[in-house]
């Protein structure tokens, strides 16, 4: 039971920090720091606490979690040295990626792209139609409205994040009856 607590609340941790960094992209396009680290950190104590409790199966091995990570950093630092990406939101991906493992990754991307893919429409039609009287200054729609091409990919992030762990298994019964046992 304590080896589900502590899964739930490095889960939770993770996504409730994906939502706060989602949150700040919103407001100002701008991801700060601490936001990957926690991410980071919540599945570094997460996998090692479970590991000692011998409940690491949840996971795939430490390896595979590494590379999907370094993967991850090195297709994002590419986007953001072509400006197609930036650094905030490099990190957050590496941060997450480091939850999917390799086995998980493509449903990640997959998941991050779609959401993004929206965003991006979502922001086609703001800057077109100006739709809002007086966004706040200095947040995304008021940036879009001015003219900018700018696309808060945090909350894309996130979300793909979400829908990756949903895919994984980390919210099914399954997993949580295994803790059970």
């Amino acid at each position: 039971m304590f080896a589900l607590m502590i899964f739930l609340i490095g889960l939770f941790t993770a996504l409730g920090t994906g939502i706060l960094a989602g949150w700040s992209d919103f407001k100002g396009l701008t991801i700060p720091n601490l936001y990957s680290y926690v991410i980071a950190g919540a599945f570094t104590v997460t996998y090692i606490l479970l590991w000692l409790f011998g409940r690491d199966d949840v996971f795939a091995s430490l390896f595979s979690h590494i590379v999907g990570a370094l993967i991850v950093f090195g297709v994002s630092a590419a986007m953001f040295a072509f400006k197609s990406l930036g650094a905030a939101d490099s990190k957050l991906a590496t941060a997450y990626a480091l939850w999917m493992g390799v086995k998980g990754l493509f449903p990640f991307l997959f998941y991050m792209t779609l959401f993004g893919g929206l965003l991006g429409v979502s922001a086609i039609l703001i800057r077109k139609y100006k739709p809002f009287e007086s966004p706040p200054e200095g947040s995304w729609i008021a940036h879009l409205q001015a003219g900018e091409s700018k696309v808060p990919y945090g909350i894309a992030i996130t979300l793909g994040a979400l829908a990756s762990f949903v895919n994984l298994g980390y919210f099914s019964k399954d997993v949580f009856v295994s803790f059970l046992l």
